[in-house]
């Protein structure tokens, strides 16, 4: 649940929400829709513009999922609301591509994060997956 002292924070130029700010003593702290600090205590306006920094095209990017024992599988987020996260296998852009949903909690776990290089890049599979 979303705590009620937090103050949603829409960009300017297209009121799209990019995250909130949070009070922290006499400071404030930017959280990013995913629910995660990118400052630590700031002013209003340094809190703001980190959050102006910060940009929707999240939602265009790969994102890598952890499985416990598994290769990381490639995700893309479909919906991040304090709710929780979702994200599905990437669809490689496809759509008739069969897809799987995870529902993950908010804020996003560890176990979610963007794809780094040595990450699968779905052109090849690892010596334990499937050949083609």
């Amino acid at each position: 649940m979303l705590p009620q002292e937090w103050i949603e924070h829409r960009r300017a130029e297209d009121r799209e929400q990019v995250g909130w700010i949070r009070p922290d003593g006499e400071d404030w702290v930017a959280v990013s829709l995913l629910g995660h600090e990118l400052t630590g205590p700031v002013d209003w306006l340094a809190a703001e513009e980190a959050l102006d920094g910060a940009t929707l095209a999240w939602f265009a990017e790969v994102w890598m999922l952890e499985r416990p024992g598994r290769e990381p599988l490639r995700v893309r987020l479909v919906e991040v609301t304090p709710d929780g996260v979702v994200v599905q296998t990437d669809d490689f852009g496809a759509i008739d591509v069969p897809v799987e949903r995870f529902t993950l909690p908010w804020p996003a776990p560890e176990e979610l994060r963007p794809r780094r290089a040595g990450d699968p890049d779905g052109r090849t599979f690892p010596a334990s997956g499937r050949h083609g």
